[in-house]
């Protein structure tokens, strides 16, 4: 962290000379990425083409290892005061919490941040359920993937890192089968020909 501007700008440099230079960060480079900040520093190199090419970003991949808990309208909040202040962030938890939204949290905790998200769960009990279904997932797409489904009131005291991300359901969200779950609406028990054989018809 700190660097990366002149990250950025090395690569611009190093564009002018004539070479083709890929810019790597973790995730998805417009998700919490480097994308933004090379299309501003990119404006000093007017004659350098930038092309942004998509990953999996930590909420996809990690909704993926817990079962679907971002089925439905979800938002991605990330709990790192650095760039954003927390009044700020604060204001976001509520919004998502008030407008009943999945939610994927970043950067829920650090060595200077440690009850970050013992804080983020105080302000959303404030509109939601302790037992909302929710769930983290430690280490996505490395060695020691680590995931659990929980409680709000249970993940509140629950201690994670930077490697981690955390889930919590919208009021529609259930644990099944040890799967965080987030339902879509479709009503599976009034509409047995849904995807199915319908007199020789599938209807979707």
């Amino acid at each position: 962290m700190r660097q990366e501007t002149e990250r950025c700008q090395l690569c611009f440099e190093e564009a002018q000379k004539g070479k083709k230079v890929a810019l790597i960060c973790s995730g998805d480079a417009g998700v919490y990425g480097l994308a933004s900040l090379m299309f501003e520093v990119g404006r000093e190199y007017p004659d350098t083409e930038l092309v942004v090419i998509a990953g999996i970003t930590a909420a996809t991949s990690g909704a993926a290892v817990l079962g679907a808990p971002l089925n439905h309208d979800f938002c991605v909040i990330s709990l790192s005061d650095l760039l954003t202040p927390w009044e700020k962030i604060e204001r976001r938890l509520l919004a998502a919490a008030q407008g009943d939204f999945a939610i994927a949290i970043y950067n829920p905790s650090s060595h200077k941040r440690k009850d970050y998200l013992k804080r983020a769960c105080d302000i959303l009990l404030r509109v939601i359920e302790p037992q909302r279904a929710c769930g983290y997932v430690e280490n996505i797409g490395r060695e020691g993937t680590r995931s659990a489904t929980c409680t709000l009131a249970e993940l509140r005291d629950t201690e994670v890192n930077m490697f981690t991300t955390v889930f919590i359901g919208n009021s529609g969200s259930k644990q099944i089968d040890g799967k965080l779950i987030t339902k879509r609406g479709y009503d599976i028990e009034g509409n047995t020909d849904i995807c199915g054989d319908n007199g020789g018809q599938t209807t979707l």
